[in-house]
């Protein structure tokens, strides 16, 4: 009896060897299907549009419209899509502007083949994928901008969006934290959208990274 596919993905790279080799790992994978590729962002666009997959893998640099711009398009077009950045670089400078763009992770490509896949599904939970050697970069990167209040008690967080930022550390989609809050998703939204604007974050996993390196966050309950 033939396994349910789950999940459908998009793969864009330029490069047809690598999307070859993402073809292969997906085939390992009986809840992930790769229903299209393309070799540049706008190409990519044209397919996300028809196929509405639910996530995508998107190279970081390629000719044309680079894989920035295309994140940004993509989140202008429809915002809950999972976009999963691709690349050899581990510069910070790209990992941080991906990262607020909206991507929901950040994957190095040498990174080993069933690690990927664990990173894919940890996305398509609403959960931080990010190679791990790239944590402490990016914490680094939070760090060095000094724009983050660097204590709770700083950034003016109340005691229920401290609790929403410690779920969003453990890499909890805002459905699962109201679950376990017993309050709207549409709430659990609203309090993240606040916790960013009082941290001058963009993106949740930004926030993640600096409620794992604040101390005194689990003394706020």
């Amino acid at each position: 009896m033939e396994t349910e596919v789950s999940y459908t993905v998009i793969c864009i790279d330029d490069h047809p060897l690598y999307r070859k080799g993402i073809a292969d790992l997906l085939d390992m994978d009986d809840e992930l299907k790769l229903v299209g590729e393309a070799a540049d962002g706008q190409e990519g666009l044209r397919q996300i549009q028809v196929l509405n997959p639910d996530i995508i893998l998107l190279d970081i640099n390629m000719k044309g419209m680079d894989g920035q711009e295309t994140l940004k398009a993509i989140k202008q077009y429809n915002a809950d899509t999972h976009v999963l950045m691709m690349t050899v670089s581990d510069s910070e400078e790209d990992v941080v502007t991906a990262l607020r763009n909206g991507a929901d992770g950040y994957l190095l490509k040498d990174m080993e083949p069933e690690d990927m896949l664990k990173s894919i599904h940890k996305a398509l939970q609403g959960q931080i994928a990010i190679s791990e050697r790239l944590t402490q970069l990016l914490a680094y990167a939070l760090r060095s901008d000094g724009d983050p209040p660097n204590d709770v008690k700083v950034a003016g967080l109340t005691d229920r969006e401290c609790e929403i930022l410690r779920h969003v550390a453990k890499g909890e989609s805002n459905k699962t934290i109201a679950h376990k809050l017993s309050i709207s998703e549409g709430t659990v939204k609203v309090h993240v959208k606040h916790v960013l604007k009082k941290l001058n974050l963009r993106s949740r996993v930004e926030a993640a990274v600096w409620a794992l390196k604040t101390t005194d966050l689990d003394q706020q309950k």
